[in-house]
């Protein structure tokens, strides 16, 4: 049961620039053992919303208070910082602590136990695949622990067995956590409760329940203030008619009419400001290339596939074309080399699978290192257009929810989930005859995610994807599955 306030945020408000309010006059509270779901959609500053309270960056106005003032806090980042990557397991866990832990292979194997994962101390962090580099963000995290654990984006790049290992250590967790998450079934599973971050008003809603329960809370609160308004509506055309009639009769019925307009301004007064939904990213086609008149249909060719079985990579003969309109998933554990094995295809250095010469191909890389940072997310899309049209390139970032001062902006602002958007705005500028998706939910609104499924459902050119999500890889037509745990 959750017992006193652990994190109180009083009226706080938060700007990076004056016209960048991200936070206004926000207040809530969190409880000790308290398991809560921070929601709000892409770019709204739920990232922002944990420097806040680990105290990486001070509010513009207002406080936030910690009970007790020396209360720990460990967080579990969305991606592993660039600077820690080449630093062995062991000497990246040894950065958790500001003092030599003498046990700390001990502690590591305890950690690990947590997490479920088994990995060698003395290989450094880049080594790893995106699955492994979350259990070790987590383990991270855990190691230290602190009185509040912040969790961003827990199950990206985790394999189904990772999340529901995850899921069964944070059902038996019993200090203040807060987590970040577009999974909602992940959520439920543990969650009690709700912080809502609306993006309209920069105002954070605290609700109860998970968060199936807040949406249709949510809903019904739509519901109340519609119909409230509708009625005052109603109500304020009824005086203002009768307003008028008394109005052109005159005498002591002007009194009557002007009493009338007042009692109608009150009822307009009365309309309530109806809380606005989330915006979902309208639904796209990502278009594919022309083909030469002479296109034998084939895309790619794969004759073998590899993977890594016990650290050491292992391949076999598998003859596969790819041809336009055939989608292909290749699946396995984490670990086993499927980031690698898309990587090396969309650059097209992998042994054993070509893509033939002609073919554009379009890549969704789950942690975004194949964009330029400092390039603006404009740039990024103006550059992928072989005919460039400003007017369309507009048009098609503002439907992935990118308006005028996002595209203005570097990359390495962007939040994660908006540089996921950019990439599938590019990949519809692109006109790819091949798509390449590593993970291609990874820090998506869960809201999008239908949208997507059936753009990818629907793609005419071929698709090589990796996924560890069920739900949305049942949505996509899959025609041929690559299993790496079997070669």
């Amino acid at each position: 049961m959750a017992g006193e306030v652990i994190v109180r945020f009083s009226d706080v408000s938060f700007e990076y620039s004056a016209h960048k309010l991200l936070l206004e006059e926000a207040s809530f509270s969190l409880r000790e053992g308290s398991r809560i779901a921070l929601m709000g959609q892409n770019g709204a500053g739920k990232s922002t919303l944990f420097k806040l309270i680990t105290g990486e960056i001070k509010p513009t106005e207002g406080s936030i208070s910690l009970t007790p003032r020396d209360a720990t806090i460990g967080i579990a980042k969305q991606v592993i910082p660039q600077d820690m990557l080449d630093l062995t397991v062991r000497d990246y866990f040894a950065t958790a602590f500001t003092e030599k832990k003498y046990n700390l292979d001990k502690l590591i194997a305890n950690v690990f136990d947590v997490v479920n994962v088994d990995l060698p101390l003395d290989r450094k962090v880049r080594e790893f695949s995106g699955g492994q580099q979350a259990r070790l963000l987590l383990a991270y995290a855990i190691i230290q622990n602190p009185d509040i654990l912040l969790l961003d984006e827990p199950t990206n790049n985790l394999d189904q067995a990772g999340i529901e290992h995850l899921t069964g250590f944070l059902m038996m967790y019993e200090k203040t956590c807060l987590v970040i998450s577009h999974d909602a079934d992940f959520l439920n599973a543990f969650t009690d409760g709700v912080l809502y971050l609306d993006s309209h008003t920069k105002k954070i809603e605290q609700y109860t329940g998970n968060y199936y329960d807040v949406v249709e809370e949510i809903a019904k609160r739509i519901e109340r203030e519609n119909l409230q308004n509708a009625r005052a509506e109603q109500e304020i055309k009824k005086l203002k008619a009768q307003s008028e009639q008394f109005a052109h009769k005159g005498g002591k019925l002007r009194a009557v009419a002007k009493r009338m307009r007042e009692s109608a301004e009150e009822a307009e007064e009365s309309k309530v400001e109806v809380r606005r939904e989330d915006k979902t990213i309208r639904p796209f086609t990502i278009p594919t290339q022309q083909y030469d008149p002479f296109f034998n249909g084939i895309v790619a060719n794969i004759t073998s596939v590899s993977a890594i079985v016990n650290g050491k990579p292992v391949s076999k003969e598998r003859v596969l074309a790819v041809r336009r309109g055939m989608h292909v998933l290749f699946s396995g554990p984490n670990g086993i080399g499927k980031s690698t094995l898309l990587d090396a295809i969309a650059n097209r250095k992998a042994a054993g699978v070509a893509i033939q010469d002609d073919i554009l191909s379009g890549y969704y890389k789950q942690d975004f290192s194949n964009f330029d940072y400092k390039q603006s997310a404009f740039d990024a899309l103006l550059n992928v257009m072989k005919e460039q049209d400003e007017q369309k390139l507009r048009a098609v970032a503002a439907s992935f929810l990118l308006d005028g001062k996002v595209l203005a902006n570097p990359i390495e602002t962007l939040s994660e989930g908006q540089k996921g958007l950019l990439a599938y705005a590019q990949l519809v500028l692109m006109k790819p005859g091949l798509l390449i998706l590593d993970e291609p939910t990874n820090h998506i609104n869960f809201r999008h995610l239908p949208v997507i499924a059936e753009a990818l459902d629907q793609y005419e050119g071929g698709l090589i994807m990796v996924s560890h999500i069920p739900d949305f890889v049942s949505k996509v037509r899959i025609d041929e599955i690559v299993d790496l745990a079997v070669i």
